[in-house]
């Protein structure tokens, strides 16, 4: 009994009594969550118009942001280095549409998604030929990015701290959410994605390019992709291991749906703040570790409960 007193009731009588520590821990959850939804967008944007699981996003976080610092390694101003950063994406968008979407249209979805798991590696042998495999610090100041914190006081003795990246990054990542999903649905382009996504031969019926919108979705999910390397990369340190972390998208789609931008925003939160409160509230209790496996827990039983995600259309096949 005293074990499953500790376990189930003591965390919430932690969150009551010290609830200047439980709203820390909420928001460093809800700026994770966030961030985790704004690298989700990337693998949705390209799903919704190709019907690609891009493997490669999170390599291609590393490489945006190792881009960018690289670049002003060089001698490079921080804003010339950003636009430089952009068309390097730009350029990587051309390549791969054509060079491995456009030589693999109509192939099986397996043969699509080993071609992004190939496009990983070379981007990874690629980048540390360049840029080598040493943690690189992001160029915030130089960015005009934030620094800092402030504090709020809760109750008498209570404070919360807020950094000012993180702060931004919320705010960026939410802008940048916003914004794509305005494009999504109110402009011409925005149409045209959705009607690939929704039928590639209807597409083609109608004068819609898929060489021209796969070219601008991997521009895009490669802007998004800069725009995590930034926000992560500024929190801690740009590496190879951002790779990692990046992984935490997939439950975050899971959660969503794979073609629901609102999705991997509700996902990306929940992640976050669940991950945050399991391992500070309930890690100590059974052996920590907790934020490593939680949100691949939470997937699973999505997986077995509904299946295509809490924003995603239910497949319905007739035999």
């Amino acid at each position: 009994m005293d074990t499953l007193y500790a376990v189930f009731v003591d965390p919430f009588a932690q969150m009551i009594d010290m609830p200047d520590f439980f709203l820390q821990v909420l928001w460093e959850g809800f700026v994770a969550g966030v961030l985790y939804a704004l690298i989700a967008l990337g693998f949705v944007l390209i799903f919704k118009a190709s019907g690609v699981f891009n493997f490669a996003q999170g390599i291609m976080v590393v490489f945006a942001g190792l881009t960018l610092v690289g670049l002003h390694e060089k001698g490079v101003p921080a804003w010339l280095a950003l636009i430089l950063a952009i068309a390097v994406m730009g350029v990587l968008a051309l390549a791969v549409e054509r060079l491995v979407m456009r030589p693999l249209v109509n192939q099986p979805d397996i043969i699509l998604l080993m071609s992004t798991i190939g496009l990983t590696y070379f981007l990874v042998g690629f980048g540390e030929f360049v840029f080598g495999g040493e943690p690189k610090q992001m160029i915030t100041r130089e960015l005009g990015l934030p620094t800092g914190s402030t504090a709020i006081e809760i109750g008498e003795n209570g404070l919360l701290i807020l950094q000012h990246i993180d702060i931004a990054a919320a705010a960026i990542a939410l802008l940048m959410v916003a914004g794509l999903g305005i494009f999504f649905n109110k402009t011409r382009i925005g149409r045209a994605l959705r009607a690939v996504a929704d039928d590639h031969q209807a597409a083609l019926s109608v004068g819609i390019s898929l060489n021209q919108i796969w070219v601008i979705v991997w521009f895009a999910a490669g802007i998004v992709a800069l725009a995590t390397g930034i926000m992560w990369g500024a929190r801690s340190d740009v590496s190879f291991a951002l790779e990692i972390i990046a992984l935490k998208a997939l439950p975050v789609l899971i959660l969503g749906g794979f073609t629901s931008i609102p999705g991997a925003i509700v996902g990306g939160l929940i992640i976050g703040i669940g991950e945050k409160l399991g391992e500070i509230y309930w890690g100590p209790l059974v052996g920590g570790g907790i934020e490593s496996w939680l949100a691949y827990m939470i997937a699973l039983i999505f997986l077995l409960f509904r299946p295509q995600g809490l924003f995603g259309e239910r497949i319905i096949e007739r035999v």
